[in-house]
């Protein structure tokens, strides 16, 4: 049996301010196998974008620790952790997060630019093709409709062929037939890639797709599910 590409151990997250503390995290362990997909399902302020968020190494837990790929996240300081995140993670948020200023073609180039890849044209362009925009490499955001620019944002997280894909409600700000197609292709590029598949998600429907689905209750989880149905990219 391989061991977990994410593992996570007693994690704990507070805040305090001036009108006492918050717990948002409580005592939160679990681990994921390589190419495993996984669904973080539980009501808004339960949690579960924090929790995503330590596990990208991008907030830090008041106790706790996160080991990626073998790593114990924080052991590092915030660059290497940063280098770590650019060598192992994809990322798709809900607000796609793409740069005006550049052409799609050239947000799905720029994480390849920033690791030194010469090649970064040419893998851009076949990832392009890859999502069905081959007639958009020039384009920029703006011009694209919310589809489109979540699957230059795919194209981007999967040019870089990361161990661990982590997608923070990717349909939410999508129709429902732009969200089912969008959906349908990152779990296709998920089964061709390899890659381990960790989704925050409101909606059910999606989470059982997945072949793991975590709820989280008040900082905790409080259900850790095996699917029974056909696996995601089936």
């Amino acid at each position: 049996m391989s061991d977990p590409i994410i593992s996570a151990e007693h994690l704990h997250k507070s805040v305090t301010d001036s009108t006492g503390t918050l717990d948002i995290l409580r005592d939160m362990s679990f681990s994921l196998a390589p190419r495993e997909t996984a669904a973080i399902v539980g009501a808004s302020g339960s949690g579960k974008s924090t929790l995503l968020s330590i596990v990208a190494g991008l907030d830090v837990p008041t106790t706790g620790t996160v080991r990626l790929a073998g790593t114990d996240l924080f052991s590092l300081d915030e660059d290497e952790r940063a280098a770590l995140r650019a060598r192992e993670v994809g990322f798709v948020f809900q607000s796609f997060q793409l740069l005006g200023n550049l052409t799609a073609l050239e947000n799905v180039m720029l994480p390849l630019e920033l690791a030194g890849r010469r090649d970064s044209r040419k893998a851009a362009t076949e990832m392009m093709k890859r999502v069905g925009l081959a007639e958009r490499l020039g384009h920029y955001p703006k011009t694209l409709s919310g589809g489109e620019q979540q699957r230059v944002a795919l194209a981007r997280a999967f040019v870089v062929e990361p161990a661990v894909l982590l997608a923070d409600e990717p349909t939410g700000s999508l129709d429902f037939a732009t969200g089912e197609s969008v959906m349908q292709l990152m779990f296709d590029l998920n089964r061709e890639r390899g890659t381990t598949l960790v989704l925050v998600t409101h909606d059910r429907g999606i989470a059982s797709r997945c072949e793991r689905r975590l709820t989280i209750e008040a900082g905790r989880i409080v259900s850790d599910e095996v699917s029974s149905a056909a696996p995601a990219s089936a």
